[in-house]
């Protein structure tokens, strides 16, 4: 699962019994982690990788930056014969079964669907510019996700509860058959609503309405994605014995805030996301006979990874002098056993990372022994921005009544 503030369409694996943060990623010989979450980056989608090997064991010192494998990706080529091909997926939600835990649509008292249209598309063509000389390769990956999940569960304060009365609330049929008895204040689950605090009436004013007797209510969190991959590259055959390449590859991930388009409070605790990640990668092989090779490779990697909200309210507007660090109004609360507003990964942050390398690998061959001498050389450059604390996280757990 990718960290919250890395790159959401990166690499997270575990190789060997390893943490993920131990794989060292290569692609078309050069660096090619994230270095925030050091994970990998964005591959190639699959009809643009040529191919990949995985090293658990026995590292070189070209690709022992990691301890725990080494994974090493290439991009496809173009060729002297002109290649291509076009391709479309696609789930629907008419062929998905209806969640027994969705809410009911009134009009047609029927368990509403979860809207999935998800429709992954795109192609790829390659060939040559000049024949046996110069080729290029280019291909496209795109994802809509569109979809509604209606089975969201949490608890809110009902009627009852707001003019004091917590009876109900605490029986058996709301707590799996177990009777509460609360503590002081409540009387016999009881309470003169006098005693309540107004930033929780405030609070309770701006959460969904419910007739379910335990406080029940089912929502929907609209969840609509927009990813795509973009990926060109050039090889040139400068002669027999030295080919030149470059290649770039584009890769985004937007995602918009659910409460864009929903009143629903609750629906804040997924995040809207702005992400992009692009890699430039250029590089020359040159062949010194049959016992030398000379490999020389630049790189440039960088991600954005923008998350946000639509701003909802803070602790002020609901009459709690607090300070909020947050550019944005928002704030983190969570009621065990009952709602979720906001979380620490949907609040406002961002971060950009580039990563810079160049290295230069020979490797020789003399007799039965093979030797390898080269440089790797890699400068990093982080800017993050979080305020996942800055307004703290308002918990109430019932420790105090029960």
């Amino acid at each position: 699962r990718p960290n919250s503030r890395s790159f959401q369409g990166g690499v997270n694996i575990s190789v060997a019994g390893g943490l993920f943060f131990g794989v060292s990623y290569l692609l078309d010989g050069a660096i090619h982690n994230d270095i925030q979450a050091s994970s990998g980056l964005p591959l190639p989608f699959p009809d643009a990788l040529q191919e990949f090997r995985v090293a658990t064991s026995g590292l070189s010192a070209q690709n022992g930056m990691h301890a725990g494998a080494s994974v090493n990706a290439v991009t496809k080529s173009g060729t002297n014969v002109l290649h291509g091909n076009a391709f479309e997926f696609l789930r629907h939600k008419r062929f998905n079964a209806t969640s027994v835990f969705a809410s009911v649509d009134p009009v047609t008292g029927k368990r509403r669907d979860d809207g999935l249209l998800r429709n992954q598309f795109g192609g790829t063509i390659g060939g040559p510019i000049v024949r046996d000389r110069l080729f290029y390769f280019g291909g496209y990956q795109g994802t809509a996700t569109r979809q509604t999940p209606a089975d969201n569960i949490a608890y809110v304060p009902t009627p009852a509860m707001l003019r004091g009365d917590f009876t109900t609330f605490a029986s058996p049929a709301c707590n799996s058959g177990r009777q509460i008895a609360l503590r002081a204040p409540f009387v016999n689950n009881q309470i003169d609503p006098s005693q309540f605090s107004p930033a929780a009436l405030n609070l309770a004013g701006r959460l969904p309405q419910t007739t379910d007797p335990c406080g029940e209510t089912r929502f929907s969190v609209p969840s609509d994605r927009d990813e795509g991959q973009m990926i060109g590259r050039l090889d040139f055959q400068r002669t027999s014995n030295d080919s030149i390449f470059g290649r770039y590859m584009y890769t985004l991930d937007k995602r918009p805030a659910p409460l864009a388009s929903s009143d629903n409070v609750l629906t804040t605790t997924l995040s809207a996301v702005d992400n992009y990640a692009q890699s430039l990668t250029l590089g020359d092989t040159r062949v010194f006979g049959a016992s030398s090779v000379n490999s020389l490779r630049f790189a440039f990697n960088q991600t954005v990874v923008d998350r946000f909200n639509e701003p909802f309210f803070e602790p002020k507007d609901l009459g709690a002098k607090v300070y909020n660090y947050s550019p944005t109004r928002e704030m983190v609360l969570a009621v065990t056993g009952g709602f979720n507003i906001s979380a620490s990964t949907a609040t406002r942050g961002i971060a950009d990372n580039k990563t810079f390398q160049i290295s230069e690998d020979l490797t020789l061959v003399r007799g039965r022994h093979q030797l390898a001498v080269g440089a790797n050389v890699a400068y990093w450059d982080s800017l993050q921005k979080s305020w996942a604390q800055g307004g703290g996280t308002w918990t109430f757990d019932g420790s105090n009544t029960g």
